[in-house]
Formats: structure tokens, C-alpha cells, sequence
């Protein structure tokens, strides 16, 4: 009843071509063994959702707007927008080496360490590799971290440099990275439905993920905030912060322009050229891409059985996310931008997987 109402209302607003996703979304789940997802789209002021699917393959739970999801790296926009936030009030110089406020202690012995700066750790330009260890196993907390480039000498995707970045600000301030985000985040835009902790409420909610073969397995629980990995949302949640992202929206003027602005060619230090590459750049917490559609930003995550994305139009107040319960929900993004920004090259699931 409620889906046909859906159809009906995107009808008569002049959105056939929404009317018809639902649909044709089903069936890129199916072909692509995804058990269920939450997408939501929004185009200026409208807002489509859709939640489809099951929270565990051969059950009849259905995804719902409610359903908790892994949302893995789309964490670390949440945490460059907090830097950002406590940067415009004076509390965070951008510029100023991360070990000068925070004595960082898997980085002793470490010297090149002294020169990371927060925006290297946005940029991902820290020199940092991704994990030292598993970050979800008890070793990790005390792993040393030993650089693999030099700061500031070329693009690694990193987790260890956002976390990082996130000891510091919980130094800075006096609290935890889940008090930081109830604070800053949480609370201001109205997602009640989020944490970078597992919560007891979720139980009722949460979506199991599934492996390539499509077997179920536990969502995780995450008892420690990691804002690399460990957000627990609902896509309708999610989209509540990125409309703030995209618009800036708590930031000062030129402190948003930042998550526009190139900060450095995402050259993966040294890795063979790709075709994708002179497409992909990255700003100061988040992927950008020139895209069919103008310049794009972009974030993916995955935890494994989790794989989420969103891609953002800042030029046309255009927004797509998706969080899907599978470790085949990337092979969806591709055919799910055409269906909503149209036909065209957007580059970020090229480039993705070449990484």
C-alpha cells in the first residue's frame, strides 16, 4: 500500500521517471545478489527514499527506513566536518602539526611524523598507510605506526590518519569522538538514529550483512567510536548530515568552499596511471570528481559485508546515497547513478576499482 502511494504522489508531482525506481531498482539487487538497501535522492528541496529488500537473506525482515546499517567510511566526512567546525571557532589551526597538540603514542619514534597536519590528515596525504593492524582486533590500539611516505609527498588513503586526527580533537576538547559527534553533529541536524558505538536499541533494527555469496552475517559491535569505520545510521539519517555537507551549513564561508577545493591529485603515490586518474582530486575531507554532470564530491564505504557510497552535485543540488547489507552493494553504484543523474561518465567506481 505504502509503495503504490509512492508511486502515486512522485506521479503527480511530474516525477514518472522516480515512479518507475523502485522497480528497476529490485531488479539491480537481484541481478547483483544484494539481499536488500536504503537509497535516498534528493534534487533541491525534494526527497525520495527508497528502502528495499530484506535485512536478512531468506527471511521476510524487510528493510525499512528504520533499518541500521555499517555506514564504515562515510564516518570520516563526520569528522572533517567536526574539525572544520572546531577549526572556524579557533580551536584547531589546519596548519599546525598534529603532534604539537597531542603526543599521538603509536607514533613515537617516528620523526617524520612531526610535520602531519590536519589537513594532510583530511587529504589523506599523512604518509600514513590505511590500517596498521586490523583496526577491530584488541592488538591495534597499541600497534606502532610506522609511515610509508613522507608527509605531504603524495595521496595513500588512510584510516590511521583520520583517527589520528581524531585523538587529537578528543585531546583538544576534552571528549570522546562520541560525545564530539552528539555535539556537533548529531544533535544539530537531528539524526537520532546514529552512533559511532553500538547501541543496545539497535538490536531491534539492525540489518545483518551478507558475503559475496550472499550468506548472512552479524552486523558488528562496535564498542570503541572509530570514525574511520565504526557509524552505525539509517540512509534517511545519513542524508540529513550530508544536505548540511553539501551546503555547508554550520560552517563559515570560506572554511565550506574547503570541501570543494582540491587539496591534492589523488595519485596513490606512485601506483600505475589509471584512466580515471586525471578525473579524481580530493578535497579536504572528502573525494572529488569531474564528472558528465559538473564536479562532484564522493566518499564509498566498506566494511566488508557493508558497502556504502553517496556522490554529491553541488552545481545542480543534486545528492545520491546508498547503503547496501552486501559485499557485492559496490557493483550497484554505476548503474544507479545513471538511473537518477542520467547517462554519462562519473569516474569514481573506475577509479575505485583500480585501487
Amino acid at each position: 500500500m505504502m509503495k503504490r502511494l509512492l508511486i502515486l504522489v512522485l506521479a503527480l508531482l511530474g516525477q514518472p521517471a522516480l515512479a518507475q525506481r523502485p522497480a528497476e531498482l529490485t531488479a539491480l539487487l537481484k541481478r547483483h545478489h544484494v539481499p536488500g538497501m536504503q537509497l535516498v535522492y534528493t534534487k533541491g528541496s525534494l526527497v525520495t527514499a527508497y528502502n528495499l529488500g530484506v535485512r536478512v537473506a531468506g527471511t521476510r525482515q524487510p528493510v525499512t527506513a528504520a533499518t541500521t546499517f555499517e555506514a564504515a567510511s562515510l564516518g570520516k566526512e563526520m569528522l572533517a566536518y567536526v574539525a572544520l567546525r572546531l577549526h572556524d571557532r579557533g580551536l584547531l589551526d589546519l596548519d599546525k602539526p598534529l603532534l604539537e597538540y597531542y603526543n599521538y603514542p603509536r607514533l613515537r619514534g617516528q620523526p617524520r611524523a612531526a610535520r602531519i597536519t590536519a589537513r594532510m590528515a583530511l587529504a589523506h596525504t599523512t604518509g600514513l598507510p590505511n590500517w596498521a593492524v586490523n583496526p577491530t582486533t584488541p592488538a591495534w590500539k597499541t600497534a606502532a605506526l610506522t609511515l610509508k611516505y613522507a608527509p605531504d609527498s603524495c595521496w595513500n588513503y588512510s584510516g590511521e590518519g583520520y583517527t589520528f586526527l581524531q585523538k587529537t580533537l578528543e585531546h583538544l576538547t576534552g571528549k570522546s569522538w562520541e560525545k564530539l559527534a552528539t555535539e556537533e553533529v548529531f544533535i544539530p541536524l537531528g539524526l537520532k538514529n546514529s552512533s559511532f558505538r553500538w547501541q543496545p536499541a539497535f538490536a531491534a533494527t539492525a540489518s545483518a550483512g551478507h558475503d559475496a555469496a550472499g550468506k548472512p552475517t552479524p552486523i558488528d559491535h562496535f564498542a570503541a567510536p572509530n570514525a574511520g569505520f565504526s557509524l552505525y545510521s539509517t540512509a534517511a539519517d545519513y542524508n540529513r548530515f550530508l544536505q548540511a555537507f553539501r551546503t555547508g551549513k554550520g560552517l563559515k564561508v570560506a572554511t565550506a568552499h574547503l570541501l570543494q577545493t582540491p587539496a591534492t591529485a589523488a595519485d596513490r603515490c606512485g601506483q600505475p596511471a589509471s584512466k580515471a586518474d586525471p578525473y579524481i582530486a580530493w578535497a579536504y575531507g572528502v573525494g572529488l570528481a569531474t564528472t558528465s554532470q559538473g564536479l562532484a564530491q564522493w566518499q564509498w564505504g566498506d566494511n566488508g559485508n557493508f558497502k556504502g557510497f553517496f556522490m554529491v552535485l553541488p552545481g545542480k543540488q543534486e545528492s545520491l546515497l546508498l547503503f547496501t547489507n552486501s559485499a557485492n552493494g559496490q557493483q550497484v553504484v554505476d548503474e544507479v547513478l545513471r538511473l537518477f543523474f542520467g547517462p554519462g561518465q562519473y569516474w569514481a567506481t573506475q577509479w575505485l576499482a583500480e585501487q
